[in-house]
């Protein structure tokens, strides 16, 4: 049991649950009959903001849970939170865009270390490289992302 797995799990389950306490009362705020308060940014509504919030934080989260998909699921996470910490919190101090960059960190680490050996993607490799015929597996670049 490598340690460095382990962290990884800690690291993405953690993150995932704590940005779903952020992304179920937005998406609560989507479905709800009173208007949308969101900001607005790139020049897009606040309804189509808050749509794009929503499926990062929640759908993003719900598969860095599961490890699914992780290298790609943290892409809009970290797009979601390079727009709280630069733009919607620009004029604030330091200490309101401090979640944001905690995130951020976060989701980087994930995006260059993978999901870990406890992770769906790393079980799909698994299974992926055993069904291809005699190929060894440190030849196989693919599975190095994984990992």
């Amino acid at each position: 049991m490598k340690k460095i797995d382990i962290a990884l799990l800690i690291a993405r389950v953690g993150i995932a649950a704590l940005m779903l306490t952020h992304g179920i009362p937005k998406l609560l705020m989507l479905f709800s009959e009173s208007p949308v308060q969101f900001p607005p940014v790139f020049g897009m509504s606040a309804e189509f903001s808050l749509v794009l919030t929503v499926l990062a934080e929640v759908f993003g989260s719900i598969f860095l849970l599961a490890g699914l998909f992780t290298r790609l699921a943290v892409i809009p996470l970290i797009g979601t939170m390079l727009v709280a910490a630069l733009l919607i919190h620009s004029a604030d101090p330091l200490s309101a865009k401090e979640p944001a960059l905690l995130y951020l960190t976060t989701y980087l680490v994930l995006f260059f270390a993978g999901a870990g050996k406890y992770s769906v993607d790393y079980l799909l490799q698994k299974r992926m490289i055993a069904v291809k015929p005699a190929r060894k597996e440190k030849d196989d670049p693919t599975l190095a992302i994984y990992q």
